[in-house]
């Protein structure tokens, strides 16, 4: 797990970026919810975004699958962010994978600012490809955390987001009725059964 301890100022003037990425149902939302309600009750500014068309449980606030939430705002581009992120100490982004490319390039600019960046989104899309800038944040991120679901055929871990309905959209909103999380064996079974 990441060591929030292990972080020192030194008089340097530069954030870092975190990334926490993993399948549907393997608590991102979760993790990125704990980390920044801990900077809240330490007093420190704190700002939320996530894409404005993820309305599952929430017009504006973040929630998890297991009805943890915080309030956020949001945001069309992420470019938005840089605008609405201004003196903040730290700023969370949740479901990153869904923002173009230039989510890197405002992750950079706000660390380069001084802003601890929080982000969590999905490293792989339902074919089990690297999904949108997600790659890139984990380059560039000092810190990444990779969290795992449970398998639901074999109870192994699971990294893969398996999705049940027919839909080729790589950006499909859904819960349980259009996802399980699946391990390697139990992803690649399902992927060539479905063939």
């Amino acid at each position: 797990m990441f060591l929030e301890n292990t972080i020192h100022h030194t008089g340097e003037h530069f954030g870092w970026i975190e990334v926490i990425c993993g399948s549907m149902f393997s608590g991102k939302t979760e993790e990125l919810i704990r980390r920044l309600r801990r900077a809240q009750f330490a007093k420190q500014k704190v700002e939320i975004f996530k894409p404005s068309f993820d309305t599952r449980y929430d017009d504006t606030n973040i929630v998890s699958h297991n009805a943890n939430e915080i309030p956020s705002t949001p945001v069309e581009a992420a470019t938005q962010i840089l605008l609405l992120a201004d003196g903040c100490d730290v700023v969370g982004i949740d479901e990153a994978q869904f923002f173009d490319d230039e989510i890197v390039n405002v992750c950079n600019d706000l660390a380069n600012r001084g802003v601890r960046v929080i982000v969590a989104g999905l490293d792989m899309d339902y074919k089990g490809k690297p999904f949108g800038p997600m790659p890139n944040l984990m380059a560039i991120a000092e810190y990444v955390t990779k969290v795992h679901a449970i398998c639901t055929h074999t109870g192994n871990l699971a990294h893969y987001s398996y999705r049940k309905v027919a839909n080729d959209s790589q950006r499909l909103l859904g819960e349980q009725e259009s996802y399980e999380p699946l391990s390697r064996a139990a992803f690649y079974k399902a992927m060539k059964d479905k063939r």
